[in-house]
C-alpha cells in the first residue's frame, strides 16, 4: 500500500535505554520496550540506539569472551522476532565477528529483517579510549556481506537505506567517525543520504558537551541533512568515566531536540522535513561538488507501509523573518541595520553624493528607511541636515501620520520639508480627464506618482539620492504603484518584509534614549498599515487599511518565506499555516488569503523585474539581479489548482 508521507515529514527518534553491562538479555528487553512504545504510541519511523547498546559499550576485555558475543547475536534474533510487526527502522549497536576480526557495528533493522550492518571506521585508541584492543576498523574488512541471525546481509561502511516510496535515505556512522576531519557522513550525504544516524558512546568531561553538540549541529548543516545522535547512558560502567545519555536531533544546522543525564532512559522524537532538506540541496548547486572516486556504495531498499501521524511534532514558526531568540534581539537587529546602512553608505560614497532625499509618511516603511539613513550618515560623518525628509500630505493623509512624520524628522535633526500634493493632483486629474470623485486606482496612483516626481525632482535640485522606502512584502504582493513608490535610486528596505520592519522599529524604540523619539516610534508601530490614498473617515482616522484589502502581513510573510525559501507547494504551506496560526486564523481564512497571495505574486512580477538597487539582508530577496528570476507572464494555474484541491 502506498504510504502518505505528510508533505515529506518523517518522525524520527533517539533512544537511550537502561542497561546492564555485559547482559544482552536485559538490554534487548529494554530496547524492545522502548521500540514498541516509539512505534505504537508515538508513530516513530526511524529510531536510533547508542553504540554497542546490546552488550553495553564499557565491557572492555569481556568483548573477547565468546559467550558474550554469542549472547549478543542470540538476543538480536529475539529483538528481530519481537519487532517484526513494527513498521519502523531500528538501529542498534553490537560487536560482530567477521573476517576473523571483531567489529563495533550498527545493525539496521526493519520489520524483522536486517537491512545492513555498518562497522565503525575510525576506532579511537587515545586518552581514555582503547577500542583497538578489541575492534578492527571497517577499512580492515574483507567481506561485503555476512551471515547474522540466519540472514545474509550487507556489511560495510558505505550503505544507504532508501525508502522506496519517499525521498528518505538513511546512512550511519559510529561515534568517533563524526570527530574526524572528513566524517563518513560527508560522503554519505553526497551519495544521497539525507538522514544521518550516529550510534555513539561519548563520555562526559568538562567542556566536551558543547563541543560535541556543535559537531552534530555543524555536520547536519554541512550535509544539508537531519542528524540523529544517540550516546551511551549513565548505566554504563563508571569505573573510569561517566556517560550522560546525550541524545540530539538536528536538522540542517539547528538542534531541534536534545537531552542528557536522564536517570531512567530517554526517548526523543521529532518530525523532520525531508522535502525541505532536498529542496535546499537542489537549490545549492555547490552541494555535490566532486564526489570522491573509487568509493562504491550499496543502496538497500525498504518500504514503510504508511508514514502518518495524529499530530505533528515540529515547531512551525508563524514569524519566520523575525529573530526568534530574544537574547539575540539586539545583536540581530544591529546586524540588519548595519547591512542596510553600509549598503546606502557605500552607494553615497562611491557616487560622491552627500545628500539623501526621502519621503516621510509617518508609516512603518519610511520610518525604518529614515533610521537607516541616519545610521549611514552618522557612519560617513555627514551632518544629518543633509538628509532631506519630505512629508507630502494628500487626500488621505491623517493628522496622526502627519504629526508623527514631522515629530520624527525634527527630533532626528534632519532637514524637514512639507510639500502638499493636492493641487498638483487636482490639476493632473483635469489634464487626463479624471473625475476627482471617482476613487479608483487612477485616483490612488496619481498621488503615488506625484510624490515620486517630487522626490526625484528634489534630488536633482539638491544633487541628492532618492532613498526608497518600499519593503519586501509589498513587492511580493505588488502593493506599490508602478513608477511611483515602486521606484527610487536606492531601496534600503528592498529585502525587509513587513513583519520585520515592525519588529525593527519597535526594537529601535526600546533602545532609544530620547523619550520623545521612542514614543513617536511606538505610535508609528501601532498605526494601521495604509498608503493613505483614500480620504479618511468622518472622524479623521485612516479609512484605507491595507491588511483589510489584501490580507494580514503576518500570513503573507509566512506564505512568502515558505514558498521562496523552501519551495513548498501551496497545499503544504496551507498545512503548515494552519498549525502556525492555530487559534488566530480559521482554515477557510488562511486558504482565502493564500489564494490571494499566489494570484498577486504571479501577476505582479513585472514590478519586480525592474527594481532599483538595494541590499539583500536575509535569506530571501526578490531582486531580478539577485535571488529571483521569473517570467512576468508565468501562469499560476497549477498553484491555484493545488489549493482548489483542498477546498474540494
Amino acid at each position: 500500500m502506498a504510504h502518505k508521507d505528510v508533505y515529506g515529514l518523517i518522525r524520527v527518534g533517539v533512544a537511550v535505554p537502561k542497561l546492564k553491562v555485559g547482559n544482552p538479555s536485559f538490554n534487548v528487553k529494554e530496547i524492545e520496550t522502548i521500540a514498541k512504545t516509539a512505534s505504537l504510541k508515538h508513530q516513530i519511523k526511524v529510531l536510533v540506539f547508542p553504540e554497542l547498546s546490546i552488550s553495553a559499550y564499557t565491557c572492555s576485555d569481556l568483548f573477547h569472551q565468546r559467550l558474550l558475543l554469542e549472547a549478543c547475536e542470540d538476543t538480536l534474533k529475539i529483538l528481530l522476532d519481537h519487532t517484526k510487526t513494527l513498521d519502523m527502522v531500528i538501529a542498534v549497536g553490537m560487536p560482530i565477528r567477521a573476517d576473523s576480526q571483531l567489529f563495533n557495528c550498527g545493525v539496521v533493522l526493519h520489520k524483522g529483517k536486517i537491512l545492513g550492518v555498518v562497522p565503525k571506521t575510525f576506532v579511537p585508541n587515545y586518552n581514555e579510549f582503547y577500542e583497538k584492543r578489541w575492534f578492527a576498523s571497517s577499512k580492515d574488512r574483507i567481506s561485503n556481506s555476512i551471515d547474522l541471525c540466519g540472514q545474509r546481509t550487507a556489511f560495510g561502511e558505505n550503505l544507504l537505506f532508501q525508502d522506496t516510496l519517499s525521498d528518505l535515505c538513511i546512512a550511519a556512522e559510529i561515534c568517533e567517525d563524526l570527530w574526524t576531519p572528513i566524517p563518513p557522513s560527508s560522503r554519505h550525504a553526497m551519495q544521497g543520504a539525507n538522514l544521518i544516524i550516529n550510534l555513539s558512546a561519548s563520555n562526559e568531561i568538562v567542556g566536551k558537551y558543547e563541543y560535541r553538540r556543535e559537531l552534530v549541529k555543524q555536520q547536519s548543516a554541512r550535509c544539508i541533512a537531519s542528524y540523529l545522535y544517540a550516546s551511551a547512558g549513565q548505566n554504563e560502567s563508571t569505573t573510569d568515566v561517566v556517560f550522560s545519555g546525550h541524545g540530539i536531533i538536528a536538522e540542517n544546522g539547528t538542534i531541534v531536540e536534545e537531552e542528557r543525564f536522564v536517570d531512567e532512559g530517554s526517548l526523543l522524537f521529532y518530525d523532520i522535513d525531508i522535502e525541505k532538506l532536498m529542496n535546499d540541496r537542489y537549490k545549492n548547486n555547490s552541494f555535490m561538488g566532486k564526489i570522491q572516486e573509487g568509493i562504491s556504495y550499496e543502496k538497500i531498499l525498504f518500504s514503510f507501509t504508511e508514514v502518518n501521524v495524529d499530530k505533528i511534532k515540529r515547531a512551525v514558526d508563524p514569524y519566520p523573518f523575525v529573530p526568534a531568540a530574544k537574547e539575540k534581539r539586539t545583536e540581530r537587529c544591529k546586524e540588519i541595520f548595519t547591512i542596510q546602512s553600509i549598503g546606502l553608505a557605500e552607494r553615497l560614497s562611491k557616487t560622491g553624493i552627500k545628500k539623501a532625499v526621502i519621503g516621510i509618511s509617518g508609516g512603518l516603511d519610511s520610518t525604518l528607511a529614515l533610521l537607516v539613513c541616519i545610521e549611514a550618515f552618522d557612519r560617513l560623518k555627514i551632518m544629518r541636515k543633509n538628509i532631506i525628509g519630505i512629508t507630502m500630505p494628500g487626500f488621505g493623509t491623517t493628522g496622526r501620520t502627519y504629526h508623527n512624520a514631522l515629530l520624527l524628522m525634527k527630533a532626528l535633526g534632519i532637514t524637514v520639508k512639507e510639500i502638499s500634493i493636492k493641487e498638483a493632483c487636482i490639476q493632473h486629474f483635469k489634464d487626463i480627464g479624471h473625475d476627482i470623485e471617482i476613487h479608483d486606482v487612477t485616483y490612488e496612483n496619481v498621488q503615488a506618482r506625484e510624490r515620486t516626481q517630487i522626490l526625484m525632482d528634489m534630488a536633482n535640485k539638491e544633487n541628492g539620492l532618492v532613498v526608497g522606502t518600499g519593503d519586501l512584502s509589498e513587492l511580493a504582493l505588488g502593493w506599490c504603484t508602478y513608477n511611483g513608490d515602486h521606484m527610487s535610486m536606492y531601496g534600503v528596505n528592498v529585502s525587509i518584509p513587513k513583519t520585520l520592519v515592525r519588529y525593527l522599529v519597535q526594537w529601535y524604540a526600546d533602545m532609544e534614549e530620547n523619550t520623545s523619539i521612542a514614543a513617536t516610534l511606538r505610535d508609528i508601530s501601532d498605526t494601521p498599515v495604509s498608503p493613505e490614498l483614500l480620504p479618511p473617515d468622518q472622524e479623521g482616522k485612516i479609512e484605507q487599511k491595507t491588511e483589510e484589502i489584501i490580507g494580514c502581513y503576518d500570513l503573507h510573510d509566512f506564505f512568502l518565506f515558505n514558498m521562496l525559501r523552501h519551495g513548498f507547494s501551496p497545499s503544504k504551506i496551507f498545512f503548515l499555516a494552519v498549525i502556525a496560526f492555530k487559534g488566530k486564523w480559521k482554515e477557510e481564512e488562511i486558504l482565502h488569503w493564500l489564494k490571494v497571495f499566489y494570484k498577486r505574486f504571479f501577476t505582479q512580477q513585472f514590478k519586480r523585474s525592474c527594481l532599483p538597487d538595494g541590499p539583500k539582508v536575509g535569506s530571501i530577496c526578490l531582486s531580478p539581479r539577485g535571488d529571483w528570476r521569473m517570467p512576468s507572464d508565468a501562469s499560476y494555474e497549477i498553484w491555484l489548482n493545488d489549493l482548489n484541491s483542498i477546498s474540494g
